[in-house]
């Protein structure tokens, strides 16, 4: 049975240590808490740092059996990985960068061998723990690299990925010194979710443009697999909260707690006093002084609120030691100081400020109490407190407002958004919340609450189960067609017994690789020895058919064996002959659309123009990637409005757009060659839109092969030139 194997930088419990006696306590946060009922539930293993370092072997051993109990199985960590994995490049690089903070962003390699090293560990950690056919999910920013370690090694595995912060643009995550190894890490998973739209087309953005892979409906086209894309946003464990919260508030109040029985005595100490709560990390990325900014400029802008409205300011205090964090702790001291300082009374606080953390049971009846969740990051992955906020209103009777940076934001649209950046707006947003009406607060809060409800943590986890299981089918149907050890059998017993043969074969992407510059796809020798070696085959005709113009094509393979078609079949060589033009046709259209094409090429830095003797071709491989396609639509519209009527036609392949004479195509040419040279056995390798002429135009009985897994009336597929090689290799002996 296919067993679940979660990965996370720390498990859901960690293990402390008090007279030599070792417990186990929760570990706070949102992925722990949010995702152990889950994992409870589905009787997986989770993988993590345990949060102590075994000081001796029987201490480690004594933390594994501790934490093996609960489902969980420990990666230990020493102090210096530590601080250079976690605080390091993942707190110090990743962090900051992820969350548009560049300017606190450290480039260590220190860091990143040290995230290295992590990454490595925890991945050998599962493969070592991983029974053939496992599932893994793999969580967050810490272990970026882990699903490709994974794929390399155990390629058996299911791998899932999530990301729990939010994904960067293509123009900060350049920025990054490793972000190739970055984004090929995640593209060794099947699945990649991401909590929003805009952090999963950051990431297709990235990989377009740092890696050049092509994407076709959130779907990543590597070599031999898809890579899936898709959004789940995160939900929290709605009903526990809901039923915590209806416990907390139907107790008598001489049986609630201190905390809830202090807020109790503000709340009666004057008619019509409310609560406005604000609870997060103690972060740069939550926009705590921006908040509190726009809490004092309520004050001064509605002064009727002055001893009627409190602000509860709760930080949970983080990465003490670092000097960005000590610098936020003191900014927010003063400012909590000089507001009160200037609104303050002998019986009233605007700001009650808690620099702490507390029990779940605290938080819930802090939800409950207040009027107002005042929630404005200046940039979150999702933020779950917004959802347990709402789900702990069990009377409705509460108001979000929210920061539009935050991912939840996309969700809960009944919220009060806000930039949080805006003082004043986010200001009367607080006035907004605090004068809405009752029904249309109590409408808003029961539609979000249904949303939440709806789509819980189990949902979440459920819904990207079911992606990350569905994909297996899917890679299956991808590998459907693929050259198998069968079909290759098949096609060089076909190949030995066949009396006459004919190898139709493209060039570019099918025998070499792309380049930037097409002038740079010469032949090697590797490739030169395989040609001449199919040539040399008993009763073989090898033809290589491409677009290339027929000067290049000659200095290239003139003086070999080979018959040539060059420009998809305006001209061929044959073997021992000189070129012939297959049809003879005015080329003065050229005149009217070369200038356009010349407009093109100044406005698109890094494309190019090819002239051939029957076509002009606009080159854009080197262009920004989403400025050549979008050129390339505008330039089809253009061209097609002028070949209107004309005996002209437009090819569209890889990166580039040919105007050509039309009639004039490689099935043609092809065709035309088997009329003359009749075979019995027929085989075509090609990778381009063009190339579909020529699979069309084969006899039924052909062998047809496309390089790439894009759609195609071919046969069978190969993954890249690589492997076209290889099988010409190997077809030969």
């Amino acid at each position: 049975m296919t067993r679940l194997i979660i990965a996370s930088n720390r498990l859901p419990v960690k293990i402390d240590k008090n007279d030599d006696e070792m417990y186990i306590t929760p570990s706070a946060g949102g992925l722990a808490t949010g995702l152990k009922s889950y994992h409870k539930a589905n009787n997986s293993v989770w993988i993590g740092w345990p949060g102590i370092i075994p000081e001796s072997d029987e201490e480690a051993e004594k933390v594994t059996s501790l934490v093996k109990k609960e489902q969980c199985l420990p990666v230990f960590l020493d102090e210096e990985l530590i601080s250079n994995y976690y605080d390091g490049f993942s707190n110090a690089t990743l962090w900051p960068l992820f969350h548009y903070f560049t300017e606190f962003t450290e480039f260590s390699e220190e860091y990143w061998e040290a995230y290295r090293k992590v990454n490595e560990r925890f991945a050998q950690t599962i493969i070592d723990n991983a029974k053939e056919n496992d599932q893994v999910w793999v969580h967050d920013y810490q272990l970026l690299l882990v699903p490709q370690i994974l794929r390399e090694r155990r390629p058996d595995l299911t791998i899932g990925f999530f990301l729990h912060i939010p994904f960067p643009s293509y123009e900060i995550i350049r920025i990054l010194p490793w972000r190739e190894e970055i984004i090929e890490g995640l593209l060794g998973a099947d699945l990649i979710g991401f909590h929003t739209y805009d952090y999963a087309r950051h990431f297709i953005s990235s990989v377009k443009r740092l890696l050049g892979y092509d994407v076709e409906f959130s779907q990543i086209k590597l070599d031999n697999r898809k890579v899936f894309v898709d959004v789940f946003p995160m939900g929290i464990d709605y009903k526990k909260f809901d039923q915590l919260a209806s416990e907390i508030q139907s107790k008598p109040i001489q049986d609630r707690s201190p905390v809830h029985q202090d807020i109790d005595r503000f709340l009666m100490s004057m008619p019509n006093r409310k609560l406005i709560l604000s609870i997060d990390r103690l972060d740069y990325t939550k926009g705590i002084p921006q908040r509190l900014k726009a809490f004092r400029h309520f004050l001064q802008k509605y002064p009727e609120y002055l001893e009627k409205v409190s602000l509860i300011m709760l930080t949970v205090p983080s990465r003490t030691d670092v000097e960005q964090y000590q610098n936020l702790k003191n900014e927010v001291d003063i400012l909590v100081g000089s507001i009160n300082g200037e609104f303050g009374r002998l019986n009233w606080n605007p700001v009650i400020y808690f620099y702490r953390s507390m029990p779940l049971e605290n938080l819930i009846e802090l939800y409950s109490s207040a009027d107002v969740a005042l929630l404005t990051p200046l940039r979150d992955g999702m933020n779950l407190v917004a959802k347990e906020y709402i789900a702990s209103k069990v009377k409705q009777r509460g108001v979000l407002v929210l920061s539009e940076m935050a991912g939840a934001a996309k969700e809960l649209g009944e919220a009060i958004s806000v930039n949080p950046n805006n003082i004043a707006d986010t200001a009367d947003a607080i006035y907004h919340a605090l004068t809405m009406d009752d029904e249309e607060r109590t409408k808003a809060m029961r539609t979000m609450q249904k949303r939440i409800r709806r789509y819980d943590i189990h949902k979440w986890a459920n819904e990207f189960m079911k992606s990350l299981t569905s994909t297996v089918d899917k890679q299956s149907d991808y590998h459907a067609r693929k050259v198998s050890v069968s079909i290759k059998n098949k096609i060089y017993k076909d190949f030995k017994k066949g009396e006459s043969k004919v190898v139709f074969l493209d060039y570019d992407g099918t025998l070499q690789r792309f380049y930037d510059n097409p002038q740079a796809a010469g032949p090697d020798p590797e490739l030169y020895t395989i040609l001449d070696n199919l040539a040399k085959v008993e009763n073989t005709r090898l033809v290589l058919v491409s677009g290339r113009d027929r000067e290049t094509f000659n200095n290239w393979f003139g003086n070999h064996n080979y018959t040539l078609i060059a420009e998809h079949g305006a001209w061929i060589k044959k073997v021992g002959e000189g070129w012939k033009e297959r049809k003879p046709i005015n080329s003065e259209w050229k005149e009217s659309i070369l200038p356009v094409l010349e407009s093109y090429v100044d406005r698109t830095p890094g494309s190019l123009i090819e002239e051939k003797t029957y076509s002009l071709t606009w080159h854009y491989r080197k262009a920004d990637i989403d400025l050549g396609v979008l050129r390339a639509l505008e330039l089809r519209h253009d061209v097609s409005n002028m070949i209107y009527n004309q005996d002209l036609e437009i090819l569209e392949g890889k990166k580039v757009i040919e105007i050509k004479v039309s009639g004039i195509n490689k099935g043609i040419a092809a065709s035309e060659f088997l009329h003359e040279y009749p075979a019995d056995f027929c085989m075509a390798i090609g990778d381009d839109w063009t190339d579909e002429f020529l699979f069309r135009e084969l006899p039924e009985t052909a062998h047809t092969i496309k390089v790439g897994s894009e759609n195609s009336i071919a046969k069978y597929y190969l993954t890249n030139y690589r492997e076209v090689r290889n099988f010409l290799t190997e077809i030969i002996h």
